[in-house]
């Protein structure tokens, strides 16, 4: 699995020959200056919730690319109203992908358009396929929802928040990787802002006392984890 960094929770996997592009916020990211979004191809977009950092290149990402876009109900009918329609409406449940089983799972925290309107329920997307599992919890805290995650596959790699204040901290982070079953973990959501900046060293060495391994990854440049 490829995984391509493009700052807060924007990254780009890839896998089995497909380009999967998650929660597409770069334009306004001023650490993600440099990246430019017409470069950016994807054959699927997964949406986690509407909040504005994570939707603001949707639909220009989209149009260009033709994407199939994945995402909640609500989501998915705003982006119909936009002239987007090759998209995947879903609530909490699974569905058989010609690319493998997708679960979305709930997140707690809130979701909202940027005009304040109602988004849907935040969510996280469990990816499982014959190659290689991940999760990517979106932006959430802690939940003991977690524990199910399991269930629905083994995770080899987990793209977890771990900026703090609007979602988990580091340390929530590393408990986290506990309920999933899942010592490779990969740090979204953080530095964007004053308030989720971190210590990237002292949350590496966190995980490393847990016996586990965090990739804080730098925008623009991609990983083979």
């Amino acid at each position: 699995m490829k995984f391509t960094f493009y700052g807060q929770s924007c990254f780009l996997i890839e896998i089995n020959g497909k380009k999967f592009l998650f929660d597409p916020f770069i334009t306004g990211n001023e650490l993600a200056k440099n990246i430019d979004i017409h470069t950016i191809e994807a054959d699927y977009i997964l949406v986690s919730h509407g909040h504005g950092d994570h939707t603001a290149d949707l639909i220009p990402i989209a149009r260009r690319t033709g994407a199939l876009v994945i995402s909640n109900f609500e989501i998915i009918s705003w982006l119909q109203q936009q002239g987007i329609n090759h998209v995947h409406p879903m609530n909490f449940g699974s569905y058989d992908f010609d690319f493998g089983t997708l679960t979305y799972m709930q997140a707690l925290h809130s979701s909202s358009f940027p005009d304040g309107s109602y988004a849907g329920a935040a969510g996280g997307f469990i990816f499982a396929s014959p190659r290689y599992n991940f999760y990517y919890s979106g932006d959430t805290s802690l939940m003991l929802d977690m524990q199910l995650v399991p269930h629905y596959a083994t995770i080899d790699t987990a793209i977890l928040p771990i900026g703090g204040n609007f979602t988990m901290n580091v340390r929530d982070a590393v408990k986290a990787s506990d309920f999933i079953q899942c010592n490779q973990i990969i740090g979204v959501h953080f530095d964007t802002f004053g308030y989720i900046k971190i210590d990237h060293a002292a949350a590496v060495n966190l995980f490393k006392e847990a016996g586990k391994t965090l990739l804080i990854p730098e925008i623009g440049h991609s990983y083979d984890v």
